[in-house]
């Protein structure tokens, strides 16, 4: 019997883009499963999508740049082969307004406001605040502002409505400079392992300036608060029970309890570096969907 054939998908090298230093691991761990992997570029004109019994999103982290031509290549690639995650789970999480659907929900998210192109440029006046795109990664084009850098805060506004980017305000969530943030990685719907990480954003830093995305990283025991929030999240999300992987990532409010960040499902980084321990556990869920698939 032939082997399960696994693309592992990537992106094509570039300046902007890290090094997915969980790749070679994860390859490793799926030849010791009996499995051949191989990393895909997810825009690669000459990639052969249905000679792979399985075809795994990792580290497609440009995507935010072309959103549009990414979820066309998730619905191209998930009609020839078998993906995970899903297109429509892809679609879904591609665009952080699902922020707010969460909250309709009832799950504890950091508060959002969220200005199209062409809306007010409504920004805070009372406390520190942050500027995102809703379809980002890496925290490209996000910055920490105080309510006196009104000016440079509009400016940043401005450009990403030119882009016709949809901007999220939120408030800078003050404890996170000192508890730090938490990631929560499952697969296969169990809870696998955490990571702490300090925070991202310095004051002053530009929005456009390229940050270190998961700076101080160390292993974490989530708290049963932590777990049931992530839970609850995932819980909320559609087709949850089809996932293959996915990370939640949770900060403090002013009372110590945890709120939900962002629920990555596209191409979260797993931290397998900090994890190796993981990697069976990993390589067994991505052999098993696969095999499933066939």
């Amino acid at each position: 019997m032939s082997r399960t054939r696994i693309a592992l998908v990537t992106a094509r090298p570039h300046p902007d883009v890290g090094v997915d230093r969980d790749l070679p691991l994860l390859q490793q761990a799926l030849d010791a499963e009996g499995a051949e992997a191989v990393a895909v570029c997810w825009d690669d004109a000459e990639a052969d999508w249905e000679a792979f019994d399985l075809a795994v999103v990792r580290s497609t982290w440009d995507y935010s740049w072309r959103p549009a031509e990414f979820l066309a290549w998730g619905d191209r690639c998930g009609s020839l082969t078998s993906l995970a995650n899903r297109p429509s789970v892809l679609r879904w999480n591609a665009d952080k307004r699902y922020l707010g659907m969460l909250a309709d929900l009832g799950v504890p998210v950091v508060p959002t406001r969220y200005l199209m192109p062409g809306s007010p440029a409504d920004l805070p006046h009372s406390h520190e605040y942050v500027i995102k795109p809703t379809s980002g990664a890496g925290a490209r084009f996000a910055a920490r502002y105080r309510p006196e850098d009104h000016d440079e805060a509009l400016r940043h506004l401005e450009r990403m409505q030119a882009e016709g980017l949809t901007a999220m305000v939120q408030p800078y969530m003050r404890r996170i400079d000192t508890t730090g943030e938490r990631a929560l990685i499952f697969v296969a719907g169990r809870f696998l392992h955490a990571v702490r990480k300090n925070a991202v954003l310095s004051p002053g830093t530009p929005y456009d300036q390229r940050k270190v995305p998961h700076p101080g990283l160390r292993p974490w025991s989530p708290t049963r608060a932590e777990l049931a929030a992530a839970e609850r999240a995932l819980a909320a999300v559609p087709g949850s029970r089809d996932l293959l992987y996915a990370r939640v990532d949770l900060v403090e409010d002013e009372d110590g309890n945890p709120q939900v960040m962002e629920v990555e499902l596209v191409e979260p980084n797993l931290f397998l570096t900090v994890h190796p321990g993981s990697l069976p556990a990993v390589a067994d869920a991505i052999v098993r969907t696969a095999t499933g698939a066939r």
